[in-house]
């Protein structure tokens, strides 16, 4: 009987030395590699984004927990058969034209692997054709616009626009986040979400694929 709670805790505990062998372990004993993933794993990622929206972790150690967790998804993604087991809907991820911030944006890239969504994460200064054009190649279910300049949020509202103006507003759901960012701007500019960490970024991006 596989111990999932262990692998949660070590997650948890950023301990990842522990964590490798209890995967390892759970290979090793036939425990099939998508239920390691979902109940060691993405349960454990996903206790990690509580606290991290509760204030009792913060980036540093959430950082350390993830690249824990993606050690380990190396691990199983030859096990993991041909639909990579972790691959959920298709997220497109970048910062908007303009601004050059990405540390945020590349902590929620990493909550979201970790929670089984297929993330393509573009970097920063995305123009908004780039993203409509990452879209219908990537056939993205979700969009996350991330902006950490007042200045830079009007490239959102173009984002969101580009998208209309193509036709794949109907195909996608956007979601925005960043410093200067507020539910009233998504709600302005036509969002389907706002999250204001990454923590709450995953849960969400999880729930609107539902």
């Amino acid at each position: 009987m596989t111990d999932f709670n262990a692998m949660t805790e070590a997650l948890v505990s950023c301990d990842a030395g522990k964590l490798t062998d209890l995967v390892n372990d759970a290979v090793a004993a036939g425990v099939p590699a998508g239920e390691i993933l979902n109940k060691g794993l993405i349960a454990g990622m996903d206790i990690v984004g509580e606290k991290m929206e509760n204030g009792d972790m913060f980036i540093p150690e959430v950082l350390m927990a993830a690249q824990a967790m993606g050690s380990c998804v190396e691990i199983l993604k030859p096990l993991l058969g041909d639909d990579g087991g972790a691959s959920g809907a298709s997220v497109i991820i970048g910062t908007v034209k303009g601004d050059l911030h990405d540390i945020g944006k590349n902590l929620v890239a990493m909550m979201m692997e970790s929670a089984g969504l297929t993330v393509h994460n573009l970097g920063v200064d995305i123009s908004p054709e780039s993203f409509v054009e990452e879209i219908k190649a990537k056939n993205a279910k979700i969009v996350c616009l991330s902006a950490l300049l007042t200045t830079t949020m009007p490239a959102m509202k173009q984002t969101v626009d580009a998208i209309v103006e193509a036709g794949l507003r109907d195909q996608v759901k956007i979601m925005v986040g960043g410093a200067p960012v507020t539910q009233a701007f998504a709600d302005e500019i036509g969002a389907d979400g706002f999250a204001p960490d990454a923590g709450s970024a995953s849960k969400m991006a999880k729930s609107l694929t539902v």
